[in-house]
């Protein structure tokens, strides 16, 4: 004669789940009895002008017209006043040169910035301690003397 397989573990655990089941079916009915009775419509909030969220439309009196042509999309272009003539050759004196390796550096004398120059962007043989005229090109890794002259 065999025994039963309800267990009183298993009973209960059936009683919980049923029960569980009875809830949620009545919290749904609930929901849609609540969602009939208030039929409000659509609610809707609005945005003031100071970005704030509101329940009250804003005034169309308070709004303001901006015409289309008048926004610039980009960086404004600089005028002629805007601009301003800098020299671009700069003056400087060569802090290390290796003929050999074919590059040094290049102290310039107004804010005693150090510059890089490669041989190739020589015009005149340098040497160190070398007075020397000089313009900037931005490089890979930062900004590079080129067009060296001695002075």
């Amino acid at each position: 004669m065999a025994r039963s397989q309800q267990t009183f573990n298993k009973i209960e655990k059936e009683k919980a789940r049923l029960k569980k089941r009875e809830e949620k079916q009545k919290k749904k009915e609930a929901r849609k009895a609540e969602q009939k009775s208030s039929s409000k419509g659509i609610q809707f909030a609005y945005v003031d002008a100071y970005g704030n969220l509101t329940d009250t439309p804003p005034n169309p009196e308070d709004k303001i017209k901006v015409d289309a042509s008048s926004i610039e999309i980009g960086i404004p272009k600089k005028e002629d006043s805007d601009i301003e003539e800098v020299d671009p050759v700069r003056k400087g004196k060569v802090s290390f040169f290796d003929n050999s390796k074919g590059f040094g550096f290049i102290i310039d004398s107004e804010n005693q910035e150090k510059y890089f120059c490669h041989v190739s962007g020589l015009i005149d043989q340098i040497a160190e301690n070398d007075k020397v005229s000089f313009e900037l090109e931005r490089g890979m890794k930062g900004m590079n003397a080129v067009k060296v002259t001695l002075i």
